[in-house]
């Protein structure tokens, strides 16, 4: 991973760009660049505290720091009131987690060592978890189209409506959610052999067979750790601010940005140790790491953000589009149909991968209809 610090030169790029004032494209494209190591150091930050803590202690920082660069993205665009590029980075988070990185996992993991074995136990729960999750999206999602229905303003594409009753069931809903976390967190750290949360729950095997020693001091860790989440932010602002200007010079909608680009900025380096370690065959570690990242965005970071939009004073609400949620549904299932019998090979990959480059081409239509753009019919040549 050491690689992706020759990165950081694209971080002061990003700020003499902000601050001179140049292309919104370059602000967007060095920004993004930038981001990607300093959650890369985020992480790594929390890795060798978390060796110096001990498994259990180790796994709630992990939990509660598993995707903070996603979610300090997340959190200034609720300041900004880009609410529906919030919530397609929720959805592109858990896609890319459960279709792209699993895929990639597989792939290449199946290519070098064939047939690949993992603990049933723990995907089975993992899948369990997520289906559940999509639950929590999908019903308030039900509830408030039912309601338009009732009122007769059906709006399939508009998902930022200000409905009291749709915000009071979001609240209790988001709350349910985290209370779940809590309990799958619960549960991990009891049964030492099914690290259920990935980077987000390390348990104390993997944490042996992973992280060996401590490199870093615990102060110098706590440095890191706060110098990179200090720049996130900066980066993260420039980046926001430079996503209206980007989605109409580029011609995409901000629906594509969020579900396919910013997800995969924010965890490119936990992506990249997901498919380092399927290919040395450490499965249960590589689905520790996808399925668990994705279950953290599902049942911790997308409530925590309903809670901490009431703070900006414009509600982030569950009602995600039909669209978005059936993706979702689709992905949980896919996902878990390939996990659940405890074996895979590179085909299941293939086909994943398959799965998300098809979602991904559908948001990016969908988007481009949402945004009003006109789509041509290819022209029929009669002869």
């Amino acid at each position: 991973m050491k690689y992706l610090r020759y990165m950081l030169i694209f971080v002061p790029i990003a700020v003499v760009a902000e601050v001179l004032h140049w292309s919104p494209l370059l602000i967007f494209g060095c920004s993004c660049l930038g981001l990607i190591p300093l959650a890369g150091l985020l992480g790594e930050a929390t890795e060798e505290l978390a060796i110096h803590t001990g498994p259990k202690v180790g796994g709630l920082l992990n939990a509660t720091l598993g995707n903070a660069a996603e979610l300090i993205i997340t959190i200034v665009a609720l300041r900004e009131g880009q609410l529906a590029l919030v919530k397609a980075s929720i959805t592109g988070s858990i896609l890319g987690n459960l279709l792209l990185i699993l895929g990639f996992s597989l792939l290449l993991g199946g290519l070098k060592n064939g047939k690949l074995h993992f603990d049933r136990g723990l995907a089975s729960i993992s899948g369990t978890t997520m289906l559940l999750a999509v639950v929590g999206l999908m019903i308030p999602t039900l509830f408030e189209l039912l309601h338009e229905a009732q009122s007769g303003r059906v709006d399939f594409l508009n998902t930022n409506v200000n409905d009291p009753p749709l915000n009071a069931l979001s609240l209790g809903v988001a709350g349910t959610l985290i209370l779940l976390y809590v309990l799958v967190m619960i549960f991990s750290f009891r049964q030492p052999d099914n690290g259920l949360g990935g980077r987000a729950g390390f348990d104390e095997h993997l944490l042996e067979e992973e992280a060996h020693q401590a490199k870093w001091s615990v102060p110098f860790a706590i440095g890191v750790l706060a110098a990179s989440t200090l720049v996130i932010v900066f980066l993260s602002e420039f980046l926001v601010g430079a996503v209206q200007p980007v989605v109409k010079s580029l011609g995409i909608s901000e629906l594509f940005l969020g579900v396919i680009i910013i997800p995969i900025v924010g965890n490119v380096a936990e992506h990249i140790v997901g498919v380092q370690v399927a290919y040395k065959n450490k499965m249960d570690l590589s689905l520790a790491i996808s399925l668990g990242s994705s279950m953290q965005v599902a049942i911790f970071v997308a409530p925590l953000l309903v809670f901490i939009s009431l703070l900006f004073g414009q509600e982030l609400t569950l009602f995600f589009s039909v669209f978005e949620v059936t993706a979702l549904t689709l992905a949980v299932f896919v996902a878990s149909h390939v996990s659940v019998d405890g074996e895979s090979n590179w085909l299941e990959g293939a086909q994943l991968l398959a799965v998300y480059i098809i979602v991904a081409m559908a948001f990016y239509f969908t988007g481009l209809v949402q945004s009003g753009a006109e789509l041509s019919p290819p022209a029929v040549v009669l002869r």
